[in-house]
């Protein structure tokens, strides 16, 4: 059988390149829509043996390091694999973000163009090569009786198609399906209009599911019926109970491989949301009905707007999601939430686990060594320079010092009070000591309470103290090479509470957003603080095991209106923990942190 070559395919040894397969720990940094009695459950569960119930995932994460990490506990478990991967078209997939009716376009941060425009440095080699590691893993994620649909277009389906019959067997290939979307207005273009993807499905053996689908036949107005049935052969005849002979045309038809469904629309706002490579749910209801049954398991490691899991939801199936992009996130989390009863759903990603890795293929194994140069690193990209005899303090930036916390740990108060208290001994005392009273302290996580208490604390010793987060984008070669590492600071976010009795009521009192990420025309239109969220949600009663989002407010496309406080009634007197997560209009969150303390009705 002819086979399909890249550059690094092979190593120098002349073996296949295998994929990464380093399995790293997943984290869970939300649990959506759990009452309370099934929180409880859910800890009495895991107490008993170990393990908990089941709960659909949506993971945020590159691909590369997510994939292995699923493989150690669902290998053989996926029932149903659809992947809308980059199309190699060099389109740029920015998105559209709404404030106060108006669109503006959201441009992808570097790490997400790294994965969703065609920046693969090999050009077709490297596409290549990256989609056959990602088909290799999700083939061991199938099941025996598994299937995989492959959603491309003419750009590079011609070759994907070879890879795929590499990859799971010329032998299981089942259907080219073509997608028509009808709907799709095209311009003056000097070729035949290009309306249409195609959609390669395997399985992963000779044995798999599939369930027939009929759909309603289009029948043609009434004087042109008999002609039309005559034409297309639909006409078919009987005798009535009489003997007479009677004409009828079938009404439905059983669905082939051209299925005829309309394209997204931008006017749409019930279903749009602003991605351009956003499919309809009318495609992947068919998916998953022909291949797929209730309970069923649904991977989708390209989610953009949330269309698969929003589907695996409503049709009862379990579903694994995973998308690179911090507003993919963000926003099919939106989406499920307004799927009528949706099941709780936990939100991951690999954390410190990945940082970690990381850290050590960049810096050595030595950890004394591999934390100087890391910091060092950290501190270059920051453009500050290096300070040496300091414990907390690891740089100067224009007169401020600066801290870069630890891949593996999130920055915490106890931290803060050691940098201000070696920023305060320090101050002045020599050719490295800062000048100013002002410390910026970088970090990959922040503790939840400490945007607001750190402050207050670092006020009262008389620092200026700025809290900027390290981006995600130093992990990518491609992002520091290019000089596109981008630091910003923390929101500042204020509640309010009011209490009466054991009912509590919460407000956003404000929300303070630094700029420099903001494009100037979206800066223009905000004229109220409140116009940054797009979303809050609230754990009131926070077990210092994750945020549990027990309440939630945000807008959509249809509405733009956002209610700013919430009520609670516990049902018993006592203190809580109480945390309110925001996320801005840029996908970026900020938490805060309260004890509210309770009494019985009426106290």
């Amino acid at each position: 059988m002819p086979e399909l070559l890249w550059e690094g395919k092979y190593d120098e040894s002349g073996r296949k390149s295998a994929p990464l397969r380093v399995a790293l720990p997943f984290q869970t940094i939300e649990t959506v829509n759990e009452s309370v009695q099934e929180r409880q459950h859910s800890l009495d569960f895991f107490a008993a043996d170990g393990s908990s119930e089941w709960r659909n995932r949506l993971i945020w994460g590159d691909k590369k390091y997510v994939l292995p990490a699923l493989i150690a506990d669902f290998a053989g478990t996926v029932d149903l694999v659809y992947i809308d991967p980059p199309f190699f078209t060099g389109d740029n997939f920015s998105f559209s973000i709404a404030v106060d009716g108006e669109d503006f376009t959201r441009e992808p941060s570097l790490i997400e163009q790294k994965a969703y425009r065609d920046t693969w440095g090999g050009g077709i080699d490297g596409y290549l090569g990256w989609f056959q590691s990602t088909l290799l893993h999700l083939r061991e994620l199938l099941t025996e009786t598994g299937s995989i649909y492959v959603h491309l277009d003419w750009h590079v389906g011609h070759f994907a198609k070879l890879v795929l019959d590499e990859v799971f067997g010329a032998e299981n290939f089942r259907n080219e399906i073509v997608w028509h979307y009808y709907n799709k207005m095209q311009g003056n273009i000097n070729r035949f209009a290009s309306n249409h993807d195609i959609i390669f499905w395997y399985s992963k053996t000779g044995k798999y599911k599939f369930e027939r689908i009929r759909e309603e036949r289009e029948t043609p107005k009434r004087q042109q019926k008999r002609a039309w049935d005559q034409a297309t052969g639909t006409l078919k005849q009987a005798r009535d109970e009489e003997g007479n002979l009677v004409y009828y045309t079938e009404t439905e038809r059983t669905i082939d491989d051209v299925w005829r469904l309309p394209y997204l629309m931008p006017a749409d706002r019930t279903q749009n949301l602003g991605y351009p490579t956003q499919k309809p749910e009318s495609l992947l209801e068919r998916i998953l009905q022909a291949s797929t049954e209730e309970g069923d398991l649904v991977l989708d490691c390209f989610l953009g707007s949330g269309t698969t899991a929003a589907v695996a939801e409503k049709l009862g199936r379990r579903w694994i999601a995973a998308d690179l992009g911090r507003f993919a996130i963000h926003t099919s989390r939106k989406r499920l939430l307004a799927v009528p009863g949706v099941r709780p759903f936990i939100v991951q990603n690999l954390g410190k686990y990945e940082r970690q890795l990381w850290q050590e293929a960049e810096f050595g194994e030595s950890a004394t060594t591999r934390t100087a140069a890391y910091r060092t690193f950290i501190l270059d990209l920051y453009h500050a320079t290096p300070v040496a005899g300091f414990s907390w303090l690891h740089g100067l930036k224009q007169g401020r010092m600066v801290h870069v916390g630890t891949v593996d740990a999130p920055v915490t108060n106890g931290d803060v009070k050691q940098i201000v208290a070696e920023f305060r001994k320090v101050v002045g005392t020599g050719k490295d000591a800062p000048k100013e009273q002002s410390v910026d302290i970088l970090g990959w996580d922040f503790a939840f309470e400490l945007n607001e208490i750190a402050r207050q604390d670092a006020e009262k010793a008389g620092i200026d103290l700025r809290l900027v987060r390290i981006p995600r984008e130093v992990l990518d070669k491609r992002a520091v090479e290019q000089g596109d590492v981008r630091f910003f600071e923390l929101a500042a976010l204020s509640v309010g509470i009011k209490k009466s009795g054991r009912r509590v009521t919460l407000s956003i009192d404000d929300f303070v957003i630094p700029l420099d990420d903001v494009p100037a025309d979206v800066q223009k239109v905000v004229t109220h603080w409140s116009q940054w969220i797009d979303y809050w949600a609230v754990d009131w009663d926070n077990k210092e095991d994750t945020f549990h989002n027990e309440w939630q407010a945000y807008r959509t496309r249809k509405s733009r209106d956002l209610t700013l406080s919430t009520p609670h009634e516990y049902a018993e007197p006592g203190e809580y923990t109480v945390v309110v997560k925001v996320i801005d209009i840029l996908g970026n969150d900020t938490t805060k942190l309260m004890s509210v303390k309770v009494g019985g009705r009426g106290t």
